[in-house]
């Protein structure tokens, strides 16, 4: 059996946007690790090789020329790469990769990620059909968000593929366009839940002994739900628990409508930077925060540091009210923290047992549940334990091979 994922997103810094690029690179890694030949089929940069193998993942990086003109990232230019991407990758994975393996009695499965691959499983399929060898390859394409579902021909797409995609809450989502996915769910590396820096994690729970340290890692869209962590902040501050919001989001202009609320409200927000990497550096940048209610962090949050943040924090507030599946609020279970999500797609999160779970915009609801839980005889240790638990079902092999490869 060859696999071949068909992306956007991958594993360069160039391919990398955000949550799909995670997915990728876990699912390309985790079936090339459980001994599958993998082949990545990806927007990669501009500057480096065309191809590349690592071991049983092969990479190949597509509409390189365009990307050397388009110096942004993987959707600068998107348009002209969706373009090139549909009309060039299908001929050449089917006539140089697909018919050599598939004639000499192969399976192939090919994943497909989001809009911008759907004309590409179209062609394929025809390709496919022309050459008499359809009925050994399964087609699988998936929907992480309902970003660019107007575009897509879902009657087409339906008979090309079977359909997928991350949760129960987006199989409901995708009902209205007349099709009925099969869920699949994302994954975490295995590294998410490796030890959070002890060090790191004890000193910031001494110096935040007599605040509720909360944190939050999105971007600043409306979506995340921005602005009922700063009013659960101005909430928990009239009540005289003391927040700190530790505060990281993107560069996205709903930022300016936060910092607005903050202001209203009569928090103060504070900046701070990590000059470099690591757990020590973030606690060393928002160690003096002069009072301040919310510190927004102006540097990248690295795995170590947000393993560090997540243990340590009272809760993370992963509340959203869009959310396809939820990585934030996985991520910070398997650091062993205290992940307060929305009531969307994160299909992991059981209520009260191994997370908060919101279903209003009431700041009231989250002080409510939280003071429930802090004053449970045992704290919020359970809670933390159980979340480890269900992490661990959630790395990418038990993934596969409980919901993937039972599907090809």
């Amino acid at each position: 059996m060859q696999f071949h994922i068909l992306s956007f997103e991958g594993p360069d810094a160039y391919a990398r946007a955000g949550g799909i690029s995670s997915r990728i690179t876990g699912l390309s890694e985790g079936l090339a690790r459980l001994g599958n030949h993998t082949h990545l089929w990806f927007i990669g940069a501009p500057d480096l090789a065309g191809s590349e193998s690592r071991g049983n993942l092969h990479l190949h990086r597509w509409c390189q020329w365009i990307s050397s003109y388009h110096p942004g990232g993987v959707y600068d230019g998107d348009f002209r790469k969706v373009s090139d991407y549909t009309a060039s990758l299908p001929p050449y994975l089917v006539y140089q990769t697909l018919l050599p393996h598939l004639r000499g009695g192969g399976r192939a499965t090919i994943l497909a990620e989001e809009w911008h691959t759907v004309d590409a499983v179209l062609h394929l399929d025809w390709l496919l059909r022309k050459e008499h060898v359809r009925d050994q390859v399964t087609i699988l394409w998936n929907a992480n968000n309902t970003f660019g579902f107007e575009r897509i021909d879902w009657q087409r797409l339906s008979q090309a593929a079977i359909i997928t995609t991350v949760s129960r809450y987006m199989r409901h989502c995708m009902r209205f366009q007349d099709v009925d996915p099969i869920v699949i769910p994302n994954g975490i590396e295995e590294t998410a839940l490796a030890p959070a820096d002890a060090r790191a994690t004890a000193e910031l729970r001494s110096r935040f002994a007599d605040r509720t340290l909360l944190a939050k890692v999105a971007r600043f869209d409306p979506d995340k739900r921005w602005l009922l962590a700063i009013d659960i902040v101005a909430d928990l501050k009239r009540r005289g628990a003391r927040p700190l919001l530790v505060a990281r989001g993107g560069v996205e202009s709903h930022r300016s409508d936060v910092l607005a609320r903050a202001a209203q409200l009569g928090l103060s927000v504070v900046e701070r930077r990590a000059e470099v990497p690591g757990a020590a550096a973030l606690v060393g940048a928002i160690s003096d925060v002069n009072g301040g209610d919310v510190v927004m962090l102006e540097s990248h949050l690295d795995a170590d540091s947000r393993r560090s943040l997540f243990r340590a924090a009272d809760a993370v507030l992963a509340n959203s009210g869009h959310e396809p599946f939820g990585l934030v609020g996985l991520e910070t279970m398997a650091a062993g923290g205290v992940a307060c999500t929305g009531c969307s797609g994160e299909d992991y999160a059981q209520p009260g047992r191994n997370a908060l779970v919101l279903q209003t915009d009431d700041p009231r609801e989250f002080t409510t549940l939280f003071t429930r839980l802090r004053n449970s005889p045992l704290g919020d240790q359970p809670l933390r334990r159980a979340a480890r638990s269900t992490a661990r079902q959630y790395v990418w092999k038990r993934v596969i091979e409980r919901a993937l490869l039972p599907r090809v």
